[in-house]
């Protein structure tokens, strides 16, 4: 469905608004979800949203009964408010039920998706949109990674690892965009479920804005993402979920490193640390970008700066 969605583009106040939803958690349509969906339509018509993002973990599929209708439920604020969407799938998504190909498949017929596949590369949903400038060409570039489950490697644990020629597609993919742009690189971000080890880093560095309530559950490998992205010179910032009571971001090496605010009820949480989205800002010709929360009550959090902790 996705390569029939009109283009992406900056309004004509040259904004461009990102709105990201994460850790859903749907299982079967019981009461927490139904205040998830509440929340997620409460936040699309508050920030009106160009451009809907679901970083993972849309469902539980250890609890779904119905894997199709959960996946289809999660989605369904965000299909009937006319807003285009993406996904990346989470760990959660495929453990039971399904496989990552079908729950690929199943999103991207979805009304109002523009979530998309490269064939011949590790993972299901790696791809990249753009966003039209006023000239009608690519003006900034979003960049999704399936950042998989768990280690395939028997003496790894713990989680999966954006692999290496996910890394490879992402730089050719950022290479001919700048050819396209007469050598100069897009500005760009990029989503992706599992937060990298870099998140742990900025976070000692000191000076993020907002909370880390428990600890960064990255992968014990670090497959070079964050070298690849800094070598290329695009992406302004990375958005990640995962970490549901973890929602800072922080700069490191003029890349800021950020959490979406986990969307769900259907899963843990924190006392006095409610549910939520984040919104991103993009603005036409700048390689910056403003980001805050929208609570479930309403209000906007623009995030304080908070020293290192463990």
């Amino acid at each position: 469905m996705n390569e029939q969605q009109k283009a992406l583009r900056f309004n004509e106040e040259g904004a461009f608004t990102i709105l990201q939803f994460t850790d859903l958690h749907w299982t079967n349509g019981d009461e927490p979800d139904r205040r998830t969906e509440s929340l997620m339509e409460r936040v699309i018509a508050q920030e009106k949203p160009d451009l809907i993002v679901f970083t993972g973990d849309l469902i539980y599929s250890e609890e779904c009964e119905n894997i199709a209708e959960a996946l289809k439920g999660a989605v369904s604020a965000a299909s009937r408010s006319g807003v285009p969407w993406a996904a990346v799938l989470g760990n959660h998504d495929a453990e039971a039920g399904a496989t990552r190909e079908e729950l690929l498949s199943l999103l991207r017929r979805q009304e109002g998706s523009l979530t998309g596949h490269t064939p011949g590369i590790q993972g299901y949903g790696n791809y990249v949109l753009t966003v039209e400038g006023d000239d009608g060409k690519p003006a900034a570039a979003l960049y999704f990674l399936d950042s998989g489950d768990y280690s395939k490697l028997k003496q790894i644990d713990g989680y999966a690892w954006i692999g290496r020629d996910q890394i490879d597609w992402y730089a050719v993919q950022s290479r001919a965009l700048a050819e396209r742009n007469g050598g100069e690189s897009l500005p760009a971000l990029a989503f992706f479920h599992i937060p990298l080890p870099e998140y742990g880093t900025v976070w000692e560095k000191g000076g993020c804005l907002g909370y880390k309530h428990e600890k960064v559950c990255c992968s014990n490998i670090n497959s070079g993402l964050f070298a690849a992205m800094l070598e290329r010179g695009d992406i302004m910032g990375t958005f990640a979920g995962h970490d549901h009571i973890n929602d800072f971001s922080g700069e490191l090496y003029g890349i800021r490193l950020a959490y979406g605010r986990a969307s769900g009820y259907n899963t843990y949480g924190k006392e006095g640390f409610p549910r939520g989205a984040r919104v991103i800002r993009l603005r036409e010709g700048a390689r910056t970008f403003e980001s805050w929360l929208r609570l479930d009550d309403g209000t906007v959090d623009r995030q304080a700066v908070h020293p290192a902790s463990s």
